[in-house]
C-alpha cells in the first residue's frame, strides 16, 4: 500500500514537472534547419525540423567548436532575385521574441563568406555578414504581432547563398516590452548584457523563462566591451533576488554584478545597427551587506549629454530595500554606434557604483507593406499548391514576388502580374480587377476558362495577354474604357460575339484571331491575326518627321566629322540609352557645340588667367561675350593619353546632364590644338577647401561637408544607375568636386570614364586613376565595375571627416601612409575623435559622425561584393544630414530644454519627423 501511495505521489510530481513544463514552452517555436526529426536539447526546448518547406536545400556542417545538434544542420537557398520565407503561427496583439541564427561552416565548399537580408515581413530587419565559417552569427527582433501569422524571409544575397541554422519564437506575455511605438516600430536587440557573470556561458531558459539570452561580460568579443575602468571587480550572492516582474531579468543574471572600487564603472559598448533612437534600461540590485555607516550612491555620465546625468541612483532606497530590483533606463534615447558610459559615485558616497545587467535595443520602423497584399493574398490562396504561389511575405518587399512587378512608392502597389504559362485553371480571379495600380496582366498560355472579367478600376492598364486560354463569353465593352491600354492580345481562346467599335477605332495593337464566333460588326471575321488600329494619317506625319530629322542629323553629323579624325569620331559613338530620372533635366542630349578658336581666345583673353591644371592639361578662366563664365582646359600637345581622354570626355559629357556634374558647354579643335569648354566653378575643388590654400579662408562645417557629400553621390549614381550603359567615373577625387557660387558640388573631369558593358560583371581595363583612390581589387584584377568608384568616393568621405589628404608620409604614423589603414584602425577600436577634423570645433553630431564613418569603411572594403551601392552610401549621407540638422537647432539655441532635445527626441510613430523632447520619455525611469 505504500508503495503504491509513494508511486501515485511519484507519479503526480511527475505531471506538475510536465505542466510546469509545458507552460514555460507556451508559444515557442524552435527550428532546426535542414535537420530531419524532432529532440529535446540539453536546455529542455524542443527542437522540430523545417521540413515542411518545399524549397531550398539542406546540408550538414562540421565545426570543431561547435557539438549542439541544431548548429549540425542548415538550408540554403539560391542566390535569385526571389526571397526565400517561413511562415509562423502566432497570437495577433501578443508580443515576441523572433531570433535568426547563422553558422556557415564552409557548408558549400566554396570559402566564399555569404552577404544578405533577412526581413520580417515588409521590414528590412537586418544585413547579415559571415566573416567567419566557425561563428554563430545572431538576429533578434521583438514584436507586436497584430495578425495571426508572420513571414521570416532571406533575399539578396550580395555573396554566396544566403542560408539559415535555426529559427525561434518565444512569446512573451502581460506588458513585457510595452512601448507606445509599438505599432509602428520593432526593437531589434543590439545589447543584453549579465555583468560579473561567473562563466562565459550566456544565461538563458530555464534561468531566463523567455529564453532571452543574456550575454556574458566575460566574453571577449571584438567591438563589444571595451574600456573597463581600474578597480572593476565581480561580486555576486546566492541569496534570492525579488524579481516582482517576470519582465526583468532573471535571479541569475541579478545575483552578479560588477563593482568600480575605485568610485568609477566606464564601459564602452559598440551597438549594432545605431546610431538611431533606442530602448535603453539598466538593472541595479544591492547584493552586497552594506554595513549602516556605507552608503552607495552614483549617477550616469553620458559624454556630451549633461542633460542625462543629474538623477542620483541609491539602489536600496529605489529598490525599496537590499536584494530586489530597480531598473532606471529610458524608452527612447538617441544613442550612438559606440556608446561611452560611466557610473560615478557621488561625493557622499562610501562605496562606488554597482551594475547587474544591461539591455539596448534599437527601434526599427515598420514598413506597412504593398497596398495590395491583401488583395494578391485571396489570389494566392486560389493556388496554394503551385510553385509560384509558394512565395512568402509581402509581395513588394523588401523584394517582390518573382511574378509581379511594383513600383517604387513607399507603400508600393503592384503594377504588372507576369503569369504565362503557370498551368492557371479556372476563372481569371476577380481579386486581379481590384488592383488600382496595375498596368500590365500576363496570363497567356494557361488554361483559364469563363468570362473575361470588368477591368474599368485598373485606369492605368496598358497591357493585356490573354491568348491561348478557354475563354468564353464576349469581348467586354468595358475594355473600351481603359484609357492609356495599348496592347490587348486574345487570340486562340473561345469567345464570341462582336469586337466593340471602340476597341477598332482605338490607338491598340488588337490579336483576336483564333476565335471563330467573334467578329467585327457586319458578322465578318477579320483573317489578320494583329491589326494595329490608328490613324493613318498621324502615323504618315511621323513618318515625314522622322525622314527629315534623320536628314538634319546627318547633315550636321557630317560637319561635326569635320572637326574630329577618324580614330576620335570612332570614339565618339553614342550612348545607346540613356535613362532619365525625375531628378534630371528632361532635355534630350544634343550634340556637343563646337566653338571656334577666335571665340576661346577672346573669352580667355589669350589665355591669361590660369586657375589649374588637370590630367592632360592646364585650365584657364574665360568669359564669353554674353557674360557667362567658362573654364576651357587645353590639353597638352602631342599626348596620346590626352587625346584618348579628350575624346572620351566629349563622347561622354554632350549626352549625360545633371545638376551634380560640371556642365560641359562644349569643345574646340583647331589649328592642332583641342580644348574642353566647362562651366565655371566660382568656389574651386573641395581639395582646396579641406587641406589647400582656401582652408583657412573659407573653412567649410561638417554638415556643408555632408551637403557637398550628397551632392557628389547624386552626380555618381545618375552615372551608374541613370545612365545606360552605365558610367563609371575611374578617378573620383577631391580635386574633381568643383564647388559653385553657392558651394553645391559637382562632379568633374571625365577622361578616364568608362561605359559599363551590358549584362556583364565587370570592364576589362587597363588599371588607370589616382593613387590613394585607387580601388586595390581593381589594381590587382583589372577589372573595373561601378563598386571601384564606391571605393574611391569611400577615401573622400574619410577626407571629408578627417580633412587629411588620402595619401600622406607625415600625417598617419610610422606604418601608415594612407588614409583608409589609419582610419579603420581608429574607428574599428571605438576612438572616432582621433580622425575628427579639428577645424570642425566640436560642431558636430557625434551620430552623424558615425554613420558617416561605417558607411566610409564599407565603401573602402577590399573587396567590391562587400561595398554597398553608391545608392545606399547617399542614403546614409541624407540620414546624416537629418540628424546633424536637428543637433544644429539644438547646439544654437541657449536653454537647457533645447540642449535636452539634442539627446532625446521623442519621435511620433507612424511618421518620418521626430518631435519636440518629451520630459516625461526621456527622463530616468523604472519600468
Amino acid at each position: 500500500m505504500e508503495k503504491r501511495v509513494l508511486f501515485f505521489l511519484l507519479l503526480f510530481s511527475l505531471l506538475l514537472l510536465l505542466v510546469s513544463s509545458s507552460a514555460q514552452m507556451q508559444g515557442f517555436v524552435s527550428l532546426n534547419c535542414g535537420g530531419n526529426g524532432n529532440f529535446t536539447d540539453e536546455l529542455g526546448l524542443q527542437w522540430t525540423s523545417d521540413g515542411f518547406l518545399n524549397y531550398g536545400e539542406t546540408a550538414s556542417i562540421s565545426v570543431s567548436n561547435e557539438t549542439r545538434k541544431q548548429y549540425m544542420t542548415l538550408r540554403h537557398f539560391p542566390a535569385d532575385s526571389k526571397k526565400y520565407c517561413y511562415k509562423l503561427n502566432v497570437v495577433s496583439r501578443t508580443r515576441y521574441l523572433v531570433r535568426a541564427t547563422f553558422l556557415y561552416g564552409n557548408f558549400d565548399n566554396n570559402n566564399v563568406y555569404p552577404k544578405f537580408d533577412i526581413s520580417l515581413g515588409a521590414t528590412h530587419w537586418s544585413t547579415i555578414v559571415i566573416s567567419d565559417a566557425s561563428t554563430i552569427e545572431q538576429a533578434e527582433l521583438i514584436f507586436l504581432a497584430i495578425s495571426p501569422t508572420i513571414s521570416v524571409c532571406l533575399s539578396n544575397a550580395t555573396t554566396g547563398q544566403p542560408f539559415i541554422s535555426t529559427l525561434e519564437l518565444r512569446q512573451f506575455n502581460g506588458s513585457i516590452y510595452y512601448t507606445p511605438y509599438e505599432e509602428s516600430f520593432y526593437l531589434s536587440v543590439s545589447a543584453r548584457i549579465n555583468f560579473g557573470a561567473d562563466s562565459e556561458a550566456p544565461v538563458r531558459y530555464p534561468d531566463d523563462p523567455f529564453d532571452r539570452i543574456w550575454e556574458s561580460d566575460s566574453v571577449k568579443k571584438a567591438n563589444f566591451l571595451v574600456d573597463v575602468a581600474t578597480g572593476t571587480e565581480k561580486v555576486s550572492t546566492n541569496k534570492s533576488i525579488d524579481i516582482s516582474s517576470s519582465e526583468r531579468p532573471p535571479e541569475k543574471v541579478m545575483q552578479t554584478a560588477v563593482v568600480g572600487t575605485n568610485g568609477s564603472l566606464t564601459y564602452r559598448l559598440n551597438l549594432d545597427g545605431f546610431p538611431g533612437y533606442g530602448w535603453a534600461f539598466t538593472y541595479f540590485a544591492e547584493i552586497e551587506d552594506l554595513a549602516p555607516d556605507e552608503s552607495r550612491k552614483f549617477r550616469l555620465v553620458l559624454p556630451g549629454q549633461p542633460d542625462l546625468s543629474k538623477a542620483i541612483v541609491n539602489i536600496q532606497e529605489n529598490a525599496q530595500g537590499k536584494y530586489r530590483v530597480y531598473e532606471p533606463g529610458y524608452p527612447n534615447i538617441s544613442l550612438p554606434f559606440v556608446l561611452s558610459f560611466r557610473f560615478g559615485k557621488t561625493s557622499d558616497s562610501s562605496m562606488g557604483p554597482l551594475l547587474n545587467a544591461i539591455e539596448i535595443n534599437k527601434y526599427l520602423e515598420k514598413n506597412d507593406g504593398s497596398m495590395d497584399g491583401a488583395v494578391i493574398a485571396n489570389v494566392v490562396t486560389l493556388y496554394s499548391l503551385a510553385d509560384w504561389a509558394q512565395e512568402g511575405g509581402d509581395p513588394c518587399l523588401p523584394v517582390p514576388w518573382s511574378w509581379v512587378q511594383c513600383n517604387s512608392d513607399r507603400r508600393p502597389k503592384i503594377v504588372s502580374i507576369l503569369l504565362s504559362s503557370k498551368n492557371l485553371t479556372g476563372n481569371i480571379p476577380s481579386d486581379f480587377t481590384k488592383l488600382s495600380g496595375l498596368v500590365e496582366l500576363w496570363l497567356d498560355g494557361n488554361f483559364l476558362t469563363g468570362p473575361i472579367p470588368d477591368f474599368t478600376g485598373c485606369v492605368d492598364l496598358k497591357i493585356i495577354h490573354l491568348e491561348n486560354n478557354h475563354l468564353t463569353g464576349e469581348l467586354p465593352s468595358s475594355l473600351m474604357n481603359l484609357p492609356n491600354l495599348r496592347e490587348l492580345y486574345v487570340q486562340n481562346n473561345m469567345l464570341s460575339g462582336r469586337v466593340p467599335s471602340g476597341l477598332l477605332s482605338k490607338d491598340l495593337a488588337l490579336n483576336y484571331a483564333g476565335n471563330i464566333n467573334l467578329h467585327e460588326r457586319g458578322g465578318s471575321t477579320r483573317h489578320l491575326s494583329i491589326i494595329i488600329v490608328g490613324s493613318s494619317i498621324g502615323a504618315a506625319v511621323l513618318l515625314i518627321a522622322t525622314i527629315l530629322s534623320c536628314l538634319i542629323l546627318h547633315k550636321g553629323k557630317k560637319k561635326h566629322e569635320q572637326h574630329m579624325r577618324p580614330e576620335q569620331f570612332h570614339h565618339s559613338l553614342p550612348i545607346q540609352s540613356q535613362r532619365i530620372a525625375s531628378s534630371l533635366s528632361n532635355s534630350p542630349a544634343e550634340a556637343a557645340h563646337c566653338f571656334t578658336l577666335a571665340e576661346i581666345e577672346d573669352a580667355t583673353k589669350n589665355f591669361e588667367k590660369k586657375i589649374g591644371s588637370g590630367g592632360f592639361g592646364v585650365v584657364y578662366y574665360g568669359k564669353m561675350k554674353d557674360g557667362k563664365e567658362i573654364a576651357v582646359k587645353v590639353l597638352t600637345s602631342n599626348s596620346f593619353q590626352g587625346n584618348r581622354e579628350f575624346t572620351n570626355e566629349v563622347s561622354l559629357l554632350s549626352r549625360i546632364h545633371h545638376r551634380n556634374l560640371v556642365q560641359f558647354l562644349g569643345y574646340c579643335q583647331e589649328d592642332g590644338r583641342s580644348m574642353l569648354v566647362y562651366e565655371f566653378m566660382h568656389n574651386g575643388t573641395l581639395k582646396e577647401h579641406l587641406y589647400g590654400p582656401l582652408t583657412r579662408e573659407h573653412a567649410i562645417n561638417w554638415i556643408k561637408r555632408l551637403e557637398i557629400a550628397e551632392d557628389a553621390a547624386k552626380g555618381i549614381e545618375y552615372l551608374h544607375t541613370g545612365c545606360v550603359p552605365a558610367v563609371i567615373h575611374r578617378d573620383l577625387k577631391t580635386s574633381n568636386i568643383l564647388l559653385d557660387k553657392q558651394m553645391r558640388a559637382k562632379v568633374s573631369d571625365f577622361g578616364l570614364s568608362k561605359l559599363a558593358v551590358d549584362g556583364a560583371s565587370h570592364v576589362s581595363s587597363i588599371v588607370r586613376g589616382t593613387v590613394g583612390y585607387l580601388d586595390p581589387e581593381y589594381y590587382i584584377s583589372q577589372q573595373l565595375t561601378d563598386k571601384s568608384d564606391v571605393y574611391s568616393f569611400g577615401v573622400i568621405l574619410l577626407e571629408l571627416m578627417s580633412g587629411q589628404e588620402a595619401i600622406s608620409n607625415e600625417s598617419f604614423g610610422v606604418n601608415c601612409r594612407n588614409i583608409v589603414q589609419w582610419a579603420k584602425l581608429h574607428i574599428e577600436s571605438g576612438d572616432i575623435q582621433r580622425i575628427i577634423d579639428p577645424s570642425l570645433r566640436n560642431e558636430y553630431d557625434i551620430q552623424s559622425m558615425w554613420k558617416i564613418a561605417e558607411k566610409a569603411l564599407n565603401c573602402v572594403q577590399p573587396h567590391g561584393h562587400m561595398r554597398p551601392s553608391i545608392s545606399e552610401v547617399l542614403k546614409e549621407i541624407q540620414d546624416a544630414i537629418l540628424i546633424e540638422r536637428e543637433g544644429m537647432v539644438v547646439r544654437e539655441g541657449n536653454s537647457d530644454d533645447m540642449s535636452r532635445n539634442s539627446a532625446n527626441s521623442s519621435f511620433n510613430p507612424g511618421t518620418d519627423n521626430y518631435l519636440s523632447f518629451d520630459e516625461s520619455i526621456a527622463r530616468p525611469a523604472a519600468r
